[in-house]
């Protein structure tokens, strides 16, 4: 099959972008199942064992998108990643990363990244995100730091794990986008990525999650998984899924002192059970598998397969 990916900015990103690095892994993960792949993407995109066109973004946007103006030979199916604004001349799909407004209904081509992403807009179309687990460092042993990695949002709760180590006396990494004032229990990383990303989510003690937003599939969370490192979280968007109610990729908490709670028992958790749940449901090569489902259910049947929630299972 070949599949003609679209990104609308650079890839790879080097620090803060979950969908940006979802899209390269799927497009690697793609080639590696034996498929053809176009990457079409931003000025300035490189990525390894992918056939990578730049191209500006406003020209695929365009009424009258010819995708043969930049890909010789047939295209089975053009995944966006991104709503469509004007459809192109082959069979398409497209991926919605964030969240619509309020009451938001996604168009028949969508697929969410999540059952609970899914349902809350309209369909049952959904693939989970994957990670490359060659990307992260598994270790077993942790420091004496837990870690907080996302945007300094109040929507990704961030207050929440500040004033957990302010209260607890523990200490915080923090790793975002803006600096904050702190306090001694606390350590501002700033935006990171490339060795210093590996060397934080490997040794913490835990991620903390305490998200105050439907979260549709958080990548951070798969790649704590990945590095073996729990997850402290909120039952807000997918987080009861990634990170699941056996105990093996961290906890869910509801209330600030249920996140206490959870931290004080830090020692019942795993590394290994955390690395196996992403290696049984959160890789990258996973998530192509279900790509490939969606993409041949709607060249076959000419509409979207229903997406499959195994992560209890």
């Amino acid at each position: 099959m070949h599949i003609v990916q679209f990104q609308h900015t650079r890839v790879p990103v080097e620090k803060y972008g979950g969908a940006q690095r979802i899209v390269v892994w799927l497009s690697q993960a793609l080639v590696e199942l034996g498929h053809e792949v176009t990457l079409l993407a931003g000025r300035g995109s490189s990525v390894p064992g992918v056939r990578v066109v730049e191209v500006d973004a406003e020209d695929v946007r365009r009424p009258g998108f010819d995708v043969h103006r930049y890909v010789p030979g047939p295209v089975d199916v053009m995944h966006y990643h991104g709503l469509v604004e004007h459809p192109p001349n082959v069979p398409y799909v497209a991926t919605l990363h964030g969240n619509l407004g309020p009451g938001g209904i996604a168009p028949p081509y969508v697929i969410g990244v999540s059952e609970n992403h899914a349902q809350r807009h309209g369909t049952k179309s959904y693939v989970y995100n994957g990670v490359r687990l060659d990307e992260f460092e598994f270790r077993a042993q942790k420091s004496d730091f837990d870690l907080f990695l996302a945007r300094l949002h109040s929507a990704k709760g961030w207050r929440v794990a500040v004033r957990a180590a302010k209260q607890q006396r523990f200490r915080l990494v923090i790793a975002g986008g803006w600096r904050p004032t702190l306090s001694r229990w606390l350590q501002f990383a700033g935006e990171v990525g490339g060795e210093k990303k590996r060397d934080l989510l490997a040794g913490a003690r835990c991620l903390w999650m305490p998200v105050q937003w439907e979260d549709p599939c958080p990548v951070n969370v798969l790649e704590a998984l990945a590095s073996g490192t729990p997850v402290i979280a909120t039952p807000r968007g997918s987080l009861p899924q990634l990170v699941g109610t056996d105990g093996t990729g961290g906890a869910i908490g509801t209330t600030y002192d249920d996140l206490i709670a959870i931290r004080r028992r830090l020692a019942e958790f795993d590394p290994h059970a955390c690395r196996r749940r992403a290696e049984r449901y959160f890789t990258h090569l996973r998530m192509a598998r279900d790509y490939v489902r969606m993409y041949e259910g709607l060249l076959r049947d000419g509409r979207l397969p229903e997406g499959r929630d195994y992560t209890n299972s």
